[in-house]
């Protein structure tokens, strides 16, 4: 990826957010199944940046410490640099604050670390619209029904940019305005860092505000040019716990739109639930109230659910999970079949062909190819061949109270139901072992086991005395 050498982000993610109720700072709260900022930051990457700065201010230590422990997991290439806010006065002192690093890049884009939804390739609009203007500052906005709350863009009567007034400042008509500023900006840096010095503490805050350079830009007689986008929850922020929900409601129609455009079907997208982490190839079948998240692969002609759980598990080509299944950091080779109402713990390998049943815990273990576990079972810590056949309430006891011990089930074994195995223990190739044996000890090749107490009928009192 080559870098523009003219242009880096910087991202303002100093806020406290006092409105979420939460101890965790607002700009590392989830929304599918990853970070505010994690998303800011894979968008900026995609604008090719020299460099992306961070702001942090409220927790800034927390903050960046997370940030650096991820960035290779949200897959973060830009080099990164931290900055700090010293006194959490306004995105005016936030930008000032930044100057160190904003000065050596001839254009600055400045983001909002509450703001997600902003795509990149409405972003690289912007950054084109201010290179061709050669503007010292183009403003992003949009157009929303009610605008309380937001700064309005003033125009003059040919229609540039002539001020941007705060809610708290506005008249009747200048609050009847509906393009509001979305507190995201491009600009020169040389020449935003020139009035930068000239911001004014403003309101009963006594906070700079970034908006006034504008204002100051334009009394030296240069150009601030006006993008706006043409859909407006592009400039969302998330505010509030309810407004982290409208956003997750709007990345998730995204994900799915997107997925839907490449070959995926959702019975019903709107009850669906994808992280953007995910990925589904074409021809695949989601049916709703399933969850999928994390680094989760599904393959292509896969059928997925109602109300299944998937989260960090790869699913290869052709599989059918059914109805209620639980699966988690595990994989299924191609063709198999999972469920209903299947569990599938942590390091879980099912071969080609497996079919895992109804009410069956698997744990730990790897299943052979085309091999069976069709019902009411616990696998744990067990490593099982090919053609392996499970009969219904087989349990492996691989615990006992200190350890945990394996089994080992070569292949075209079978087992008869209500089988338990105390672990360790081994089965060789083509062993039987007959229903309700409780195995202690190894078994060879081809053999027949049985290991259960010998059937006694005893006469009760009743039939004596007859």
């Amino acid at each position: 990826m080559v870098a523009n050498k003219n242009l880096c982000v910087l991202i303002l993610a100093g806020g406290k957010g006092t409105r979420m109720k939460s101890e965790t700072p607002k700009p590392l709260h989830v929304i599918c199944g990853g970070e505010i900022l994690s998303h800011i930051l894979k968008t900026a990457q995609a604008l090719k940046p020299s460099a992306i700065g961070i702001l942090t201010g409220h927790r800034a230590d927390f903050v960046r410490q997370t940030v650096q422990e991820n960035l290779s997991l949200w897959g973060i290439k830009t080099p990164v640099e931290f900055v700090l806010q010293k006194e959490l006065t306004g995105s005016g002192t936030a930008a000032k604050d930044s100057i160190p690093f904003i000065r050596k890049y001839k254009n600055v884009l400045i983001l909002a670390g509450d703001a997600p939804l902003v795509r990149a390739s409405t972003l690289n609009n912007l950054i084109k619209k201010h290179n061709a203007s050669k503007a010292s500052c183009t403003v992003f906005t949009v157009e929303i029904e009610d605008p309380t709350g937001y700064g309005r863009i003033v125009k003059n009567a040919d229609g540039t940019f002539e001020k941007i007034v705060e809610q708290s400042e506005a008249d009747a008509k200048t609050a009847a305005i509906k393009e509001i500023n979305s507190g995201m900006y491009i600009f020169n840096s040389a020449e935003l860092i020139s009035v930068l010095k000239l911001l004014r503490p403003q309101g009963v805050k006594k906070e700079y505000y970034l908006t006034d350079a504008l204002g100051f830009l334009k009394q030296k007689g240069l150009k601030v040019e006006v993008f706006k986008a043409e859909d407006f929850r592009e400039a969302m922020g998330i505010n509030s716990k309810a407004q982290l929900a409208q956003a997750a409601k709007i990345m998730r129609q995204r994900i799915n739109d997107k997925f839907m455009e490449d070959g995926v079907t959702f019975i019903n997208p709107e009850v669906t639930y994808i992280d953007a982490t995910v990925k589904i190839g074409a021809d695949s079948t989601v049916y709703p109230n399933t969850f999928i998240s994390g680094k989760t692969v599904i393959g292509k002609n896969c059928v997925i659910g109602p109300d299944c759980w998937i989260e960090n598990s790869v699913i290869k080509d052709g599989c059918n999970v059914k109805s209620g299944s639980y699966i988690t950091d595990s994989q299924i080779d191609k063709d198999c079949q999972i469920g209903p109402y299947a569990r599938l713990r942590p390091l879980s390998h099912i071969s080609e062909g497996a079919k895992i049943g109804n009410f069956v815990e698997i744990k730990k273990s790897s299943v052979g190819k085309g091999s069976k576990v069709q019902h009411l079972t616990y696998i744990g810590d067990t490593l099982m061949g090919a053609g392996v056949n499970i009969g219904a309430g087989t349990i492996t006891c691989n615990y006992d109270g200190v350890n945990k011990h394996q089994t080992v089930i070569a292949d075209d074994v079978f087992v008869g139901s209500n089988t338990n195995f105390v672990a360790p223990v081994k089965v060789a190739k083509g062993a039987k072992i007959g229903a309700g044996s409780t195995i202690t000890e190894d078994i060879p090749a081809g053999a027949l086991s049985i290991a259960r107490a010998r059937q006694v009928n005893l006469k009760t009192k009743k039939e004596i005395k007859k």
